[in-house]
């Protein structure tokens, strides 16, 4: 079947203050989504506004600006948005490993914005009222947890990180109640390629239903893979595609330090974007074991296991495949496994590409692998800081590196800094453009988890401006050249981040 996504669609008039809504995903059968809408707030209040994306989206940014007005109703959910048709969303999901009917408990699609360029993005309420997906919960989100995802999100972005993005928070002027007691509530408008997550496929595939699922492989390839339409085999098409996407997204994560911190299948998006911005934080000491999640008290969605798990999630999604992949099941499950197979050496491309680039190198050599490794070893003893260590290293003192950069670690760093030296030396670009790669793929900056937690604090109680200097020094992460002010940014935390944890907020 096909679907009508309508590539014409910014020819089209849009509707009051620059909205044009679309809703191809409503056309997927009844079973992937129920209609329902958002659940009204007490006194809305915008809290952050990302006016740049509204712009990109096509939207009147200057319309939907203001603390209290037209906007904080839109975005709260008070009133929806000219030619919205509101729905939820089901899927399922692995969570740490079992598997659990999911949905969405407590956001809302608006509908797909078509940009003035013709792109297409989904327009979600998170945090907006129950649904029939919530299983008991209150189907509302807190302050704090709707503005980390902002930060972070929008931090994903500016660093080249394809990620879902943060178009507005409204506080509802509602409390939330959560484990540690009340707190504000908010909404989060996200905005994103889509929302298909593995878990969407397991939830059709759970049900049995093969025409679903065949209309959910040719719709996911519709709208996120145009150039396999067509394709002999439709599924296993899809597959490879996201098993290519997901190495490189997996990669790019590392490279910067970041944890996703909840890597269950529900937050696995097949477009390739980050998504679902929960006890996620960024590593500050390196050590490939770090966790950030409360709950995660095994550490099975820990820094160094995050690619093994993307790769058990792909699993996953190959499994709900099995049926639409082949008529014969043992066919299908061996066309399933040789792509599963290849995952590995896509990721080791991409992280080792990424950390070429990081150490200023353009060209490949055989032993680039264990020259990475020697370094993380390194910081990993002397507890480093990750982002500074990339960041400073043709400058960096190794006794300022970290809490356990001392002795025998420093003259170890200074002999490992010798030998990246005489590996610069053997490529033929000068040790300027190396720098500059190293600078344009090292950012300078990153949300320290101190510095979230004081801006969301300072948020909470009604001053804004800390959150709004943050974002504005993570908006340009790769920029070396900014006014000294700044460099307290950069500052690491100082335990080095060492128990610092975050919760899910839920």
């Amino acid at each position: 079947m096909i679907y009508e996504i309508d590539e014409n669609a910014k020819a089209r008039a849009t509707g009051a203050g620059g909205w044009c809504l679309e809703h191809s995903y409503a056309q997927l059968p009844r079973l992937l989504h129920a209609a329902v809408g958002p659940t009204a707030v007490r006194a809305p209040r915008k809290v952050v506004w990302n006016r740049k994306l509204a712009e990109e989206l096509g939207l009147d940014a200057a319309a939907w600006a203001s603390a209290d007005g037209a906007g904080a109703e839109i975005f709260s959910g008070n009133v929806l948005p000219p030619g919205a048709v509101p729905l939820a969303q089901a899927y399922a999901g692995h969570q740490y490993g079992h598997f659990t009917t999911l949905g969405d408990g407590r956001a809302i699609l608006l509908g797909e914005q078509i940009t003035p360029s013709g792109a297409r993005f989904d327009v979600q309420l998170k945090g907006a009222g129950p649904t029939p997906y919530s299983r008991s919960g209150d189907g509302r989100a807190t302050l704090g947890a709707m503005l980390r995802e902002y930060v972070i999100s929008e931090a994903m972005h500016a660093m080249g990180i394809p990620t879902t993005r943060s178009l507005a928070v409204v506080a509802t002027g509602e409390d939330v109640w959560r484990q540690d007691g009340a707190r504000p509530g908010a909404v989060l408008t996200r905005v994103a390629a889509s929302h298909i997550r593995v878990g969407t496929f397991e939830w059709v595939a759970a049900r049995r239903d093969e025409a679903a699922l065949r209309a959910l492989v040719d719709y996911t390839l519709q709208r996120h893979y145009a150039k396999l339409v067509g394709a002999e085999n439709p599924a296993l098409a899809l597959l490879g595609a996201v098993i290519e996407r997901q190495a490189r997204l997996i990669a790019q994560w590392m490279g910067v330090g970041f944890v996703h911190g909840v890597m269950n299948t529900d937050n696995m998006a097949l477009s390739g974007e980050t998504i679902d911005y929960g006890p996620c934080a960024f590593m500050e000491a390196y050590d490939s074991a770090t966790v950030f999640s409360s709950i995660d008290r095994d550490g099975r969605y820990a820094y160094g296991n995050q690619a093994q798990i993307a790769q058990w999630n792909l699993a996953r999604l190959a499994e709900a495949l099995l049926t639409v992949l082949h008529p014969q099941e043992e066919a299908a499950v061996a066309l399933a496994n040789e792509a599963l197979g290849g995952f590995g050496e896509r990721f080791q491309r991409h992280w080792l590409a990424g950390m070429r680039r990081k150490l200023g190198l353009f060209n490949e050599e055989p032993e680039d692998g264990a020259l990475i490794e020697a370094l993380l070893e390194w910081m990993q003893v002397a507890k480093a800081d990750f982002t500074n260590t990339f960041a400073e290293l043709e400058t960096l003192g190794a006794t300022e590196a970290g809490p356990g950069s001392e002795s025998g670690s420093a003259k170890e760093f200074e002999v490992w800094r010798e030998r990246w030296r005489a590996r610069l030396g053997r490529q033929p670009q000068s040790a300027e453009e190396a720098g500059r790669l190293r600078q344009a793929n090292c950012p300078a900056v990153i949300p320290r988890n101190h510095r979230v937690e004081a801006a969301l604090a300072a948020a909470e109680q009604g001053n804004v401006s800390v959150l709004e200097r943050l974002l504005a020094v993570l908006a340009a992460p790769y920029d070396y050249a900014r006014p000294a002010d700044v460099a307290e940014y950069r500052v690491p935390a100082p335990d080095g981040g060492e128990g610092y944890k975050t919760f899910c907020g839920t």
